[in-house]
C-alpha cells in the first residue's frame, strides 16, 4: 500500500525576489531612518525647568533645534525609504550601459 502526497490549495508559494517591494537597500535605508529619529528624540531629552528652579537649558540649541532637525530628517528619510525603488534605478542603468556596450560594438 503506497500512499501519494499532493498539493494542497494551502502550501504556500514562494515569491521570487524580482516580485518583492522592498529590497534589502529600502531596509538598510528604512534602519538608518530609524536610528536617525531615535537619536533626535535622545538629544531632546533633558531636565526639565520646575515652578522653583528655572532650567535655561530646556533653551538649549541641541533640544530646540539639532534634535527635532535630525528627528525630521529621519522620518523624512523613513519615507524616501518606502518610496524608492532602487532595483527599477539598477535595472535602468543595466540598460543603459548595455546600449551603450552594443553601439559601441556596431561601430566597429
Amino acid at each position: 500500500m503506497t500512499t501519494k502526497k499532493t498539493k494542497t490549495s494551502t502550501e504556500i508559494i514562494r515569491e521570487s525576489k524580482s516580485q518583492l517591494p522592498l529590497i534589502k537597500t529600502n531596509f538598510m535605508i528604512m534602519a538608518i531612518a530609524g536610528l536617525m529619529i531615535i537619536v533626535g528624540f535622545i538629544l531632546m531629552i533633558g531636565a526639565p525647568s520646575t515652578t522653583d528652579e528655572f532650567n535655561p537649558d530646556i533653551f538649549s540649541t541641541r533640544r530646540i533645534v539639532i534634535g527635532p532637525m535630525i528627528t525630521f530628517l529621519g522620518f523624512v528619510l523613513m519615507g524616501l525609504g518606502i518610496i524608492i525603488n532602487p532595483a527599477r534605478h539598477l535595472k535602468s542603468k543595466k540598460t543603459t550601459d548595455n546600449d551603450i556596450t552594443q553601439l559601441a560594438s556596431a561601430d566597429k
